[in-house]
């Protein structure tokens, strides 16, 4: 089966929007875009780097996409794999594209997906997407969330976890603490929550 990996900028308390810079997503009202500015970091940019240049194929949003669609063909000496991938698209507006391979989703989106991931092919990595995160995180449907945590908080925006995550437990397969305060953690889903009373020390 392949995996979902989710792998997102995070502030402390939680918020994905607008990572990259102003004009990323100003929605609601969002005035903190590109606030990961300040913390480049050489060990985090590796630990980037590597999972860019690892094989995979890519599941998006439709903003996220129109965001990528007119950049990345334009700097794809910077990220070739984004070329090749197939980019799987959630969206009830568009059918059809110039930046090949892409294939467009609508409806059951989560169906769609259980069918994606039952077929052969690398894993799928999702980045951005606030909004079909919230449904792959309420169906269950993510395997491994790559985070990249900036010791900053944001106090408003969309966050990765809202209304409608399922209880679950995740094992930590990697960590790394940059010089810059950013930590990378990647969370791996293990199975549901466990109850029951703290023990003493």
């Amino acid at each position: 089966m392949r995996k979902i990996i989710v792998l997102e900028h995070i502030s402390m308390d939680g918020v994905i929007q607008g990572p990259g810079g102003p004009e990323e997503d100003p929605s609601n009202g969002f005035k903190h875009g590109g606030w990961i500015s300040a913390y480049s970091d050489k060990s985090i940019g590796e630990a980037l780097r590597k999972q860019m240049n690892s094989s995979f194929d890519l599941l998006l949003g439709r903003k996220t996409f129109d965001i990528w669609e007119p950049f990345w063909p334009q700097h794809a000496d910077a990220w070739q794999n984004v070329m090749t991938a197939t980019k799987y698209v959630a969206s009830n507006t568009r059918s059809t594209s110039d930046w090949n391979p892409t294939v467009f989703l609508s409806g059951d989106i989560a169906a769609k997906v259980k069918e994606i991931k039952q077929g052969q092919g690398p894993d799928i990595h999702v980045w951005g997407s606030g909004n079909l995160l919230q449904t792959l995180i309420k169906h269950d449907l993510v395997d491994n969330f790559w985070l990249m945590i900036y010791p900053v908080t944001l106090g408003s925006g969309k966050k990765l976890f809202a209304d409608g995550t399922i209880p679950a437990s995740f094992k930590v397969t990697e960590s790394i603490v940059g010089s810059s305060g950013v930590i990378v953690v990647n969370y791996e889903r293990v199975g549901g929550i466990k109850t029951g009373s703290a023990s003493p020390d």
